[in-house]
């Protein structure tokens, strides 16, 4: 491996932890979109740091559920000496990270990515860092919200411009009752952001089936019971580099 692509990734985390659900839950972080692609990467031999924009985080509590975690992801949650809680409990704030020590981008998601992602502007030098070095950049559920701000330096465009994606379906904020809150909120959706950066945005029938896209360095997934794939996928992507 070429070492301005070091085999070190970043996972970033939303700062948005505001209310949004209809009860006032707030949202956040999905744990598991975190917490999984961190145990393939360290499985894969990867130095991982998790970062936000701000260095804060919030959960979203509608993720610690058994429709999303195994037996083995809660003894994790539950496990304040576990690695992954150690790091998540000590996030980083993008700023004061170097861009290039990383080889890997990968966006963990939660509705907050919505709020935050498109203007985290750390968080997106880092990528866009990533991205010209030769590294991969990969994003799943609603983190591809920060994709279209991901510029390309060498043609001045968004670096899925052209490019292949998926993410959270229009569909699936359907199924969940979501899409009037976040029309109200003016967030938008990211079938509708991909697009408008000229993207190629895929949605598979099953909104909540497992659905990865892989075009050259950029890798994405649609949804929480993607995060594993999208991660092993971005894993093969970099050694192919």
């Amino acid at each position: 491996m070429a070492p301005e692509v070091p085999k070190r990734a970043i996972i970033a985390v939303t700062s948005y932890s505001q209310p949004f659900y209809a009860n006032g839950d707030p949202t956040g972080l999905f744990y598991s979109e975190a917490l999984h692609p961190y145990l393939v990467l360290k499985e894969a031999g990867f130095e991982i740091d998790l970062a936000s924009e701000t260095g804060t985080y919030g959960i979203d509590p509608h993720s610690i559920d058994k429709m999303f975690m195994s037996e083995s992801d809660f003894a994790i949650y539950n496990d304040k000496s576990h690695e992954f809680s150690k790091k998540l409990a000590a996030i980083k704030k993008a700023s004061e990270l170097n861009p290039n020590d990383y080889g890997l981008f990968f966006g963990s998601a939660g509705h907050g990515s919505l709020f935050d992602y498109p203007t985290a502007k750390s968080l997106i030098k880092i990528a866009e860092s990533v991205w010209a070095r030769g590294g991969i950049v990969s994003a799943v559920c609603h983190a591809p919200a920060i994709l279209p701000h991901i510029m390309d330096s060498t043609k001045g465009k968004s670096i899925i411009n052209g490019k292949r994606v998926t993410g959270f379906t229009d569909k699936g904020e359907e199924v969940l009752n979501l899409e009037g809150i976040m029309k109200e909120a003016k967030v938008v959706p990211i079938s509708q952001g991909c697009k408008q950066a000229g993207a190629k945005y895929e949605a598979p029938e099953d909104p909540f089936g497992v659905y990865t896209v892989v075009d050259g360095r950029l890798v994405t997934g649609t949804n929480p019971a993607s995060a594993s794939a999208t991660a092993t996928e971005a894993v093969k992507a970099f050694k192919a580099l």
